[in-house]
């Protein structure tokens, strides 16, 4: 039987197989299932900085609204259980999940500016986080702000929370970089132990019916899984941070795959929400099987196999290959000849 465990920013791991952060995590009982079938680890889900400035901001309006209600308002505050503020649920969250499983709890932060994430890392590390994934998701939007002063803005934001805290700190990206292999090396100047590849934007639809925007949130499938292995066979050999695949992981062989290309673990949110957290035992079963198939001792062993390292000029390998996914294409069906 292969060897499933894994090492990822100096944690042990039972397996290569992460909870990716999703609603499920809101769930510790689907947790805890996610876990007995194999998950090696738990990322939570993200704790917002736009959520945490309005839901403070409501309380304040809250109080205000009430100061000059009677002769006594201005020495009336409403009872502390009233207002959840900060991140005070989140880290009961964090409480519930660490007391029900005994994997790795990772915490996720999401925010643009350094400001006050330094006191929220050092909350969540105090509760017992053993590593905290920074959620650098940002679309930009205006026409004044260039690319570079946006990668200074998060690179500001990762040096400040690494300098906070003591846990390790890894950093979910999106692919919008011109040069994400540059940019990885920059964050591991900044303090970052990991990087995981790619944040998916849950972008907007359109109802043409309802003239609205439709937010329903669809759900990854296996073919956004190449544009993760082309990043990670890329990363592998430059970067000696842990390598996380997250977006597009289905199965067991499309795990392997990650593996291959140079990831350390692979985070899974829309296969489990699709088919359950009990789903994560039949992913890891078939990646198992593969690895045997293979004669691989373990999924260490497999790890980058597939990565670029082994080709002397990566920039060449790279437009030949392109070159010739072009040449190779046929049509379904014989389109020349109707």
């Amino acid at each position: 039987m292969a060897d499933l465990t894994t090492s990822w920013l100096g944690l042990t791991l039972k397996s290569p197989l992460v909870v990716a952060a999703s609603p499920l995590t809101n769930d510790v009982e689907a947790i805890a299932t996610a876990v007995s079938a194999g998950a090696g680890a738990v990322v939570m889900h993200s704790l917002f900085e736009e959520q945490l400035a309005s839901e403070q901001m409501a309380a304040y309006h809250f109080l205000d609204a009430r100061t000059d209600m009677d002769a006594e308002a201005r020495t009336f505050l409403p009872d502390v259980d009233v207002f959840s503020l900060g991140a005070e649920p989140y880290l009961a969250q964090l409480d519930r999940l660490r007391k029900r499983v005994d994997v790795p709890i990772l915490a996720s932060l999401n925010g643009t500016t350094p400001g006050g994430w330094t006191d929220y890392a050092r909350q969540l590390e105090s509760r017992g986080a053993n590593a905290i994934e920074l959620n650098l998701y940002e679309v930009a939007t205006s026409p004044t702000e260039s690319g570079a002063s946006i990668e200074e803005r998060q690179l500001s934001v990762v040096h400040a929370v690494a300098n906070a805290v003591q846990v390790p700190i890894t950093v979910k990206l999106s692919w919008f970089y011109a040069s994400v292999p540059a940019f990885v090396g920059r964050l591991e100047s900044a303090g970052a132990r990991g990087v995981a590849v790619f944040n998916r934007f849950y972008q907007p639809d359109i109802d043409l019916d309802a003239l609205d925007v439709d937010r329903r949130l669809v759900l990854s499938t296996a073919h956004e899984l190449p544009l993760r292995l082309h990043a990670l066979a890329i990363l592998t050999p430059m970067t000696k941070l842990s390598l996380a695949c997250t977006g597009g992981v289905h199965s067991g062989r499309d795990a392997a795959k990650a593996i291959l290309c140079g990831a350390h673990v692979v985070q899974l949110a829309s296969a489990l929400l699709e088919h359950g957290p009990a789903h994560i035992g039949a992913i890891l079963a078939d990646l198992e099987r593969w690895l045997d198939e293979k004669r691989y001792t373990g999924s260490a062993e497999a790890r980058g196999v597939l990565a670029l390292g082994s080709t002397p000029d990566s920039h060449a390998w790279e437009r030949l290959n392109y070159v010739r996914v072009l040449d190779g294409w046929q049509p379904r069906t014989p389109w020349r000849s109707i």
